[in-house]
């Protein structure tokens, strides 16, 4: 054993029942991953026991289930409140085992008992189908953290921490996790955890040594080095290493009980003398063999110890009779007739080992989804923007968003369950009204003397969390969200994409999580995309990329949404109805730069609960006659359509045009904020039916499509929507550069001219002055080339250009 900060080893405990706990977990990790029948071995052991499919991972279980037994014998010994986060993948077997033994899962599914008939549905239902993944998911009782994609168990811990006072976060880290990028960023974790109002997380970092076929970095460096690096990042590092059981168990026991101490005094001092500076919180780090207590060689290959444990160390045990002699001397080496009674329950001295109630980790409230407080949202009426004249207004869209959002802080001061997660671009993105309320959180020392005059609503008090890591962001957020707080993820649209694989991952959490009655809902994943491909004119090419919207298209409908609120008033409805959901991944894209504003808010309240409207005052269409239903429209000779505030703003100065110049053409506008209604009722929720998709779009005309992403995903919305062909998107098509708002548009093709161009070309019937429009807008489009390459801005006709109402 080797310690880094000096731990002193337990002394005059019996570790007896706790190691032959952590036995009864090994061996029931092991019985998942092969049997189907003979739970307990009562009887020989048999090729027809074995599953015909073995898959799983052993290398990773013993290393959790030693941390789990030994946090139990924690919380009994302190009655903490524990939240366990598993973060080595594919660690299922073992969790499972622990949350088995310590009652829960019997009690969330009672038909896997605490008895023999259990222990078979326990064994069988493991990687088979209609049964339990191998990752620690939705179905395992206390896990908030799935661990299948590596890298976010550290910052999902510090996102359940946060605000949530009395609660400890064990985060197992495993050493090919620490590898990502997103783990290595989790460390600064201290930077951002207050002890006097946040809970505390512990890092118990297990170097096994291996990934699945080679060695990992962090196992290959000195514990020196390890700690050295956990030090750097403002971490207390205590290192347990050994293969001896006991000895770690020793080491192991007291290294915990000396980390929860320093927690407990970390959280005193501050909570009694306030916080001078990040505290240094304790960690672990842990080195034992991968797949301890395994076999040691098989087929004469070294397996105990090397990533060879990392799967199924034993592959072909119906065929081999060697291998299926050594899986039966493997697990009866763990001695089960001595650990469950003759009804297949774990005996009364080992059971009493585990905590009681909620105080199992199995259990811990936290992981349910929390208290469930529905989050205190004001009346949407003071923050509205006027609109009158139409399209005249021209205001910052997401700033009245961000005057509520300070306003939701206020409302929650006294009881904390409300975060807005951005990557040091709150001011930027227009949200910095939130600052009235609070800082920006950051425990790091003040600047001092002349620069202090430098710091900008920063203390350690702050509740706005600013990181440049759209990781992080995203990843304590959503730790938050899954213990039952609320919040909202801001981003620059194009860099959002970094964590566009953690948006799948929390989609499919949610996903299964609702097909589980015992989870309670938990509100939605919201995410804010603003800084646009359109507006990022001034950026260039690298900030312009909308394609977090192909990503969220592609989830399950079940718990997706895609709005695209085209002015501040919708944004602000939109607001209000994402942050009261729950079990969503809500994704809003909208910019925050000036843009004209359209809709009242009672208008934008319609627009909202349609999801999308024929904006009647932007068209020319008339009542129909002849005795048909009043109310009821003449077919247009072509629909502009549009979803985006850019997108809008173009389809109507396109609409304008062709009233202008022809007034004979019947154009109808249907603005789309929701996009999910466009795709068939059976394919999301949302879908509008058959009905209302053709009173929009008609039956068979034809359809000018703005769209804010790329054209691919608004055609795959419309699949299965009859003649999706008659809808003609224009959307970024990859083409972008430094350079003028508008030229973004043009160089895109989806401008006013463009559209107009378009719909021209479509139209079915002759009409008188087309041909002049199109030289019009040709010569516009020249016109603009030649402009912005003297005069580096758009033209005056372009810049200035405000929507008026055509006089009859």
């Amino acid at each position: 054993m080797e310690t880094g900060t000096a731990v002193t080893e337990a002394s005059g405990e019996d570790f007896d029942p706790l190691h032959r706990y952590w036995s009864a977990a090994n061996y029931l990790s092991v019985a998942q991953i092969y049997l189907q029948e003979n739970p307990l071995l009562r009887e020989p052991l048999l090729p027809s026991h074995i599953k015909p499919r073995l898959l799983g991972h052993w290398g990773t279980s013993p290393g959790l289930s030693l941390i789990y037994a030994h946090l139990n014998r924690l919380i009994r010994r302190t009655s903490a409140e524990v939240l366990f986060v598993a973060g080595p993948g594919h660690g299922g077997p073992a969790v499972v085992a622990n949350v088995y033994l310590e009652g829960t899962y019997s009690e969330i599914y009672p038909k896997v008992g605490m008895d023999v008939p259990g222990l078979r549905r326990l064994v069988r239902q493991f990687s088979t189908p209609g049964g339990v993944s191998s990752h620690v998911g939705p179905a395992t009782p206390g896990s908030i953290h799935e661990g299948g994609e590596l890298g976010y168990s550290l910052m999902h811990a510090t996102g359940a921490a946060m605000d949530n006072p009395g609660l400890i976060v064990a985060c197992v880290i495993g050493d090919g996790e620490a590898e990502t990028g997103p783990l290595e960023g989790s460390w600064k974790a201290p930077s951002f955890l207050n002890p006097a109002r946040d809970g505390a997380v512990l890092p118990i970092l297990h170097l096994n040594g291996h990934k699945i076929s080679g060695p990992t970095v962090l196992g290959r460096r000195s514990n020196e080095d390890v700690e050295a690096l956990l030090t750097a990042h403002g971490w207390d590092p205590l290192t347990v290493s050994g293969d001896e059981p006991f000895l770690v168990h020793r080491a192991l026991a007291t290294a915990m009980d000396k980390s929860y101490e320093r927690i407990r005094e970390l959280q005193s001092e501050a909570r009694a003398q306030g916080v001078h500076g990040p505290a240094r919180w304790p960690a672990i780090i842990l080195r034992t063999p991968k797949g301890w207590t395994g076999p040691a060689t098989v087929d004469g290959l070294p397996v105990e110890g090397t990533f060879r444990s990392h799967q199924v160390p034993l592959a072909s045990v119906r065929e081999n009779p060697e291998h299926l002699a050594q899986l039966e001397t493997w697990m009866r080496s763990y001695r089960p007739e001595t650990l469950f009674d003759s009804t297949g329950r774990l005996i009364p001295e080992l059971a009493a080992l585990a905590p009681e109630g909620n105080l199992r980790m199995g259990a811990a409230s936290a992981s349910r989804g929390g208290t469930g407080t529905p989050l205190e949202i004001p009346d949407l009426e003071p923050y509205a923007v006027p609109t009158v004249p139409r399209g005249s207004i021209v205001r910052e869209t997401t700033r009245p968003l961000g005057e509520l959002l300070r306003d939701v802080y206020v409302a929650t001061a006294s009881d904390p369950r409300f975060r807005l997660f951005c990557p040091d671009e709150t001011n930027s993105n227009r949200l910095g009204a939130v600052f009235q309320a609070t800082d920006r959180c950051l425990l790091e020392p003040a600047m001092d003397g002349e620069h202090a005059l430098a710091e900008d609503h920063v203390s350690p008090e702050g509740r706005v969390m600013e990181v440049l890591s759209e990781h992080l962001c995203q990843g304590w957020l959503e730790g938050y969200l899954l213990t039952g707080r609320h919040g909202l993820f801001a981003s620059y649209e194009a860099f959002a994409m970094v964590s566009a694989s953690m948006t799948v991952q929390h989609a499919k959490w949610l996903q299964h999580a609702r097909e589980l009655e015992w989870r309670a809902p938990v509100p939605s994943l919201n995410i804010l995309l603003t800084s646009t491909c359109w507006r990022n004119d001034h950026n260039g090419f690298s900030h312009q990329g909308p394609g977090l919207i192909d990503t969220v298209l592609s989830l399950s409908g079940t718990v997706t949404r895609v709005y695209l609120p085209p002015d501040a008033n919708t944004l602000l409805v939109t607001a209000d109805h994402i942050l009261r959901s729950k079990d969503y991944v809500n994704l809003v894209v909208v910019d925050k730069q000036p843009h004209p504003q359209y809709l009242s808010l009672e208008e934008a309240r319609r627009h909202a609960a349609a999801g999308a409207s024929i904006w009647s005052w932007a068209g020319n269409e008339e009542p129909a006659g002849n005795g048909e239903p009043d109310g009821a429209r003449a077919v247009p000779d072509v629909v502009m359509a549009c979803a985006g505030d850019i997108p809008t703003q173009e389809t109507l100065a396109a609409a304008w045009l062709l009233q202008e110049h022809l007034p004979g053409l019947v154009v109808r506008v249907v603005n789309v904020m929701d996009a999910m209604v466009l795709p068939p009722r059976d394919t999301h929720p949302h879908g509008l039916s058959d009905e209302q998709f053709e009173e929009l779009f008609t039956g068979d005309g034809e359809v000018i499509m703005a769209w804010h992403g790329y054209a691919r995903a608004l055609h795959q919305l419309l699949h299965g929507r009859p003649r999706p062909e008659r809808f003609h998107v224009r959307g970024y098509n990859e083409q972008g550069t430094t350079t003028t708002p508008f030229d973004m548009v043009v160089l895109n093709k989806m401008s006013r001219y463009h559209l107009v161009l378009e719909a021209l070309r479509r139209v079915h019937r002759q009409v008188t002055g087309a041909d002049e429009l199109v030289d019009f807008c040709r010569r516009q489009l020249e016109a603009h080339v030649r402009y912005i390459r003297e005069h580096f801005e758009d033209l005056p006709e372009i810049r200035d250009w405000v929507w008026t109402p055509h006089l009859p």
